[in-house]
Formats: structure tokens, C-alpha cells, sequence
């Protein structure tokens, strides 16, 4: 899957750029030709691709918070953006229940800010607005969540993330319909892994970081099954995405899940075995014993038959791929010894999943 000339000269705002998908995005949209305005918070380490790879030298990137509405305004009127890719989020369940009203605030007012900023400016423009496969009702049952089923969410997180959707559709139906001006669509995707994810309480950075430690890595929920996708997955979604509201313009502006095949949907105590085993040197994972967490879904999975038809868009790397390819690229981007080192590994990475079919 290949973008051709889309992005090239694009003038593109990426929210979140700072973030494990943001960076990733952040990169892929320089190497596509795109003239990429990124902004976020200050990074929360400097092991991650935003840092690692210099993003500041190769994008524009002003540090700022979506929740400054004033402030969204005067971003979007001085850089006039042709496409909006919004991934800013406080984006962890469990911290969700420790800060619920930062988690709120950041995930459905950060994003009406965003959305009025564009109203306002009145800049016409394709966007993407990235929520979560989270913000579905999820009954705990072995169905895959469509497009048209009803939001919903547990906890903080994923409640903020449904009415993030709610707010989205609002926007769209209510300040978006006019032809020709905004086009708006939202992207949910899996549960996602790859290299340079540093966040707490994620299974992956969490086996690195016992890894390093030289520890066994304690599991939650070992039974606990997610639909595992690589971060380019997701990212190649969001981008098809955005080239189809660009195209198409109002028959793109719809919600849209982009999450692996159902194969790929497996339980974490077999990531956290498929990923030691990758890792090698003696790796190990254990599960953790009587463990006093708040409620996580124990089942989730995404239906992506819509995009697969409508955008052509399929996912490439089955789960053992993804695995591996996640721990040898933390292996690589671990040892790598200067910027042109990173950025030439994730040039490399991107350029194989464009050439896988």
C-alpha cells in the first residue's frame, strides 16, 4: 500500500506528535514529502523515536496543549492545514482511573478544541480524528465491534474515547456538511505495539523494561485477548484514510476501525511468550499473582471488513511477524549509536511494510 504523490508538498497538522504513533506518523508523512506541523506535550522520555530521531530537525514542532483552545485557534489560522491528523490523548487505561477528569478533559474537550479551531479558522481541509477500539460497548463477547455499534466505555479512558467519537460526529454533522469545506472521519485501531513505545503499564515497554532489569516480566491478565497490530498498521490506515477524505471527500467522512486480522487476536500471555521468545538471552515472563487491578476488558476485537472494501486497505504482518519485528527493532533502536542510526532503522522498517503485500 503506496501513497504516491498525496502527501507530498501537504501542508499536515499532526496532534500528539510527540507520542509513540504520533513520532512514528510524524516520520512517515516527511518521508511521504508532506510539509508536517507537528505539536504535543514535552516527551516523557528520551528513548523514543520523537527524541531519538531528531524529529525537531526534520518536521515543524511547537510544544503546546490541545486544551488551550485560544491557542489551537492561532495554530490553525498562522499554518492553514490541507489535512489534520488529531492523536493527541491521554491514552492509558489505567492512568485513566487514577486522573478521570484530566483523562476527560484532554480526550473530549482537547479534541472540541481541536475541531473548533478548525471551524473557526474556517480553513478547509481533510481530518483525521484518531480515537480507539475502546470506545465501543464492549460486552465481553466473541463479536467483532463494527462501525455502526454503539459507543460506550467502562472506564475513564474508554469513555472518553466514545465521547470523543460523539463529539466528532457532532462537529461533522452540525459545522462539517457544507461541500467542499471540512471533511472529518475517525480512525480506531487495536491494540498497538512496536518500537520506541516507552508509556507505563503497556505489556511490551513493560517487557523491556524487565528485561533490562534482568527481571521476569509480571502479566496482569494473561488471558486477557486484544487484537495485537504493529504501529504501522494503524498509521497506514490513518494515512489511506486520509487520502480517501482528500479523493472522495463526504463518503470518506465516517467513522472506521483499522485492526489486524482475526488470527492476530490473541491472548497477552501469549504476546508476553511470543516476545521473550523473540527477545532471547534468557527472557522470561510471569504471570502475576493475584493481581488488585481495576476493571480492563478481557475480550475485544474489531471487525475491518469497511475498510477493507471501501479503502482497499488490508493489514500486512500477522502477529508472530509483529512480534518479532517489534522486539529486534527495540534491540536496534536500543543500540543504535547516533540519529542517523535511528532514522535509517526506521526508514528500513517503513520501507519493508510499504513493500509487503
Amino acid at each position: 500500500m503506496t501513497f504516491g504523490e498525496t502527501y507530498r508538498g501537504k501542508r499536515v497538522w499532526l496532534t500528539g506528535d510527540t507520542g509513540f504513533k504520533g513520532s512514528w506518523l510524524a516520520f512517515w508523512l516527511h518521508r511521504l514529502g508532506a510539509e508536517v506541523f507537528g505539536i504535543g506535550l514535552e516527551p516523557d522520555t528520551a528513548e523514543g523515536p520523537f527524541v531519538r530521531a531528531e524529529l525537531p530537525h526534520l518536521i515543524r514542532h511547537e510544544t503546546a496543549d490541545i486544551r488551550d483552545a485560544a491557542r489551537m485557534l492561532t495554530l490553525v489560522r498562522d499554518f492553514q492545514p490541507e489535512v489534520v491528523f488529531h492523536l493527541a490523548a491521554q491514552a492509558l487505561v489505567r492512568r485513566s482511573y487514577v486522573e478521570p477528569v484530566e483523562t476527560f478533559d484532554t480526550n473530549v474537550r482537547g479534541t472540541a478544541h481541536v475541531l473548533e479551531a478548525i471551524r473557526q479558522a474556517g480553513q478547509p481541509c481533510a481530518v483525521v480524528v484518531v480515537t480507539s477500539d475502546k470506545c465501543y460497548e464492549n460486552r465481553e463477547e466473541d463479536y467483532a465491534y463494527r462501525e455502526e455499534d454503539p459507543m460506550g466505555g467502562h472506564d475513564p479512558y474508554s469513555a472518553s474515547k466514545g465521547c470523543a467519537e460523539l463529539v466528532a460526529a457532532s462537529y461533522r454533522r452540525a459545522f462539517f456538511a457544507a461541500p467542499g469545506r471540512v471533511h472529518l472521519a475517525t480512525a480506531r485501531a487495536g491494540n498497538v505495539i512496536g518500537p520506541g513505545d516507552w508509556a507505563a503499564d503497556r505489556i511490551v515497554p513493560d517487557a523491556v523494561r524487565a528485561i533490562r532489569a534482568g527481571k521476569a516480566l509480571s502479566v496482569r491478565n494473561p488471558r486477557a485477548v486484544r487484537p495485537w497490530q504493529h504501529v504501522l498498521e494503524p498509521l497506514s490506515g490513518y494515512l489511506r484514510l486520509g487520502q480517501a477524505l482528500l479523493e472522495q471527500g463526504a463518503r470518506a467522512a465516517e467513522g472506521w476501525n483499522f485492526g489486524p486480522d482475526p488470527a492476530s487476536a490473541r491472548n497477552v500471555g501469549e504476546l508476553a511468550e511470543l516476545f521473550c521468545r523473540a527477545w532471547g538471552d534468557g527472557a522470561t515472563w510471569q504471570a502475576m499473582p493475584n493481581p488488585a487491578n481495576p476493571h480492563e476488558a478481557h475480550l475485544l476485537q474489531l471487525a475491518i471488513d469497511k475498510a477493507r472494501e471501501r479503502l482497499a486497505w488490508h493489514p500486512k504482518w500477522n502477529f508472530e511477524t509483529t512480534v518479532q519485528r517489534t522486539a529486534a527493532g527495540y534491540r536496534t533502536m536500543l543500540t543504535a549509536r547516533n540519529v542517523e542510526a535511528v532514522r535509517a532503522f526506521m526508514n528500513d522498517e517503513i520501507a519493508a511494510y510499504e513493500a509487503a503485500t
